[in-house]
């Protein structure tokens, strides 16, 4: 590795060769101690592959867990967007937000249809969604609402909802499965399910007289959409006649033919979704629904509302990165170990590098020219191994779990932490290249004294 490298010392008080320079003389020492290096690495390359590759996944898993971490927060605060106000009875804003958009926990209470209504007539607003919660499909939350939650509903970057199969309701017994429940329950447009009495996840009283059929199905959007039941204000209204503290009176309730003979208006609803004509008026009616005299309301924002509810759960998400951060540290000091080891080899290389005038400063500096070169290849390659990672799981990760992560360019903290791996590789270094400083200085002073 070393056969025709080594040159005869320099003599103290000897003059340059002619054709040398001080400067030349000193660019010709580095360049022999970078051309040793690189050949230290190629000749170790088989244990400091390996080094590399477990340093490469631990920056695989910090930067996952910060590009996760951005992912998951912007479809968090994405899960509903276009709406301007988000109304129902009242109550603090999370937990209005929590059982109105992500369907967890109950209402207070229900707003009056006529309130809906006064809604509707409001110059001011553009649309409004209705929405009623209290009946559940094998422990998937049943959404009452009408045509405009297809038509209006927005999450993502102001995408709208879309049918995989079939169509939105349209029968009064007609049922849209989000995507979630679909792939869970393996359901299919056409099948016939039948819904239970209340939100548990257990129920014993259950719609059997009154079965729907699956219209169609919504594709994933990685928000709660997908773990919803949808049905009309109607049907929520006509499996419920007859029904008293939640248990059916015989004789009272409906037949399917005599349903479909009837009409039917819902005397309340749990919550509405308002979008403006002038989104500068938003506070404007939010101040006057809160002041609602003719029932309590209470109304939020959506965007506010789901900031604070990720400010609450933060620390989770913040304690994995930092869980990461330190097994980057394990792997790198792992590379310290292994550059210890091997150093006791490396005599030879040193002792021709002595040989030819290198100063025990540049002898010490290889260590961490090593190491940030092996650092800087890792995080090359965790780019590599992220990205084709999350090209390939992230349909499926969309599909079984609904959790939505595309293919992106790093932000600034990303680029941030990518580039402190080699910095950190630099720093723990410093222990073997002291190391090597002083054995190359008592080399030096051997050969002096020689």
């Amino acid at each position: 590795m070393l056969g025709g490298v080594c040159q005869p010392r320099q003599k103290p008080g000897q003059p340059l060769p002619p054709s040398t320079g001080p400067g030349r003389y000193a660019v010709s020492k580095v360049r022999l101690a970078l051309s040793l290096a690189t050949a230290s690495l190629w000749y170790r390359r088989k244990v400091l592959a390996l080094v590399c590759l477990t340093l490469a996944l631990s920056v695989t898993l910090l930067l996952g867990i910060q590009y996760l971490r951005t992912e998951v927060r912007q479809s968090f605060t994405s899960t509903i967007s276009g709406t301007d106000l988000i109304v129902g009875a009242r109550s603090g804003q999370l937990n209005l937000l929590l059982y109105s958009v992500f369907h967890i926990g109950d209402a207070t209470n229900n707003i009056r249809w006529s309130t809906y209504q006064k809604l509707a007539q409001d110059k001011r607003i553009d649309w409004v969604v209705p929405v009623s919660l209290g009946d559940s499909y094998r422990g998937y939350r049943v959404v009452s609402t009408n045509a405009q939650f297809i038509e209006r509903f927005r999450y993502g970057n102001d995408q709208p909802l879309e049918l995989t199969t079939g169509h939105w309701f349209t029968g009064l017994f007609d049922v849209v499965l989000g995507a979630g429940v679909a792939r869970q329950l393996n359901h299919q447009a056409g099948d016939r399910v039948v819904l239970s009495h209340g939100g548990g996840r257990t129920s014993f009283a259950n719609h059997t007289d009154l079965p729907f059929t699956v219209s169609g199905i919504l594709a994933p959007t990685g928000t709660p959409v997908d773990q919803a039941v949808y049905i009309s204000l109607e049907a929520m209204e006509a499996i419920h006649v007859g029904w008293e503290s939640g248990i059916a009176l015989p004789g009272r309730t409906l037949t399917e033919e005599k349903a479909k003979t009837r009409s039917f208006e819902p005397d309340a609803i749990t919550a509405a979704f308002i979008g403006l004509d002038k989104p500068i008026l938003t506070f404007q009616l939010q101040r006057e629904l809160n002041q609602y005299r003719e029932e309590p309301l209470s109304a939020i924002l959506p965007g506010v509302a789901l900031s604070e509810l990720w400010r609450m759960m933060g620390q989770f998400e913040k304690a994995l990165l930092g869980i990461s951060a330190f097994v980057v540290i394990t792997s790198l000091t792992g590379l310290v170990a292994v550059l210890l080891t091997i150093q006791a080899q490396r005599q030879q290389e040193v002792a021709v590098l002595r040989a030819t005038g290198a100063p025990p400063i540049l002898i010490a500096s290889l260590y961490s020219f090593e190491c940030v070169v092996l650092a800087l290849a890792a995080s090359a390659l965790a780019l590599l191994l992220g990205a084709g990672a999350i090209a390939g799981l992230g349909p499926w990760l969309l599909e079984q779990y609904g959790i939505q992560i595309g293919l992106r360019g790093l932000n600034r903290a990303e680029w941030l932490l990518l580039g402190l791996v080699p910095v950190a590789a630099f720093v723990v270094s410093l222990l073997p290249a002291l190391r090597s400083w002083q054995k190359s200085r008592k080399l030096g002073f051997a050969g002096s004294g020689g």
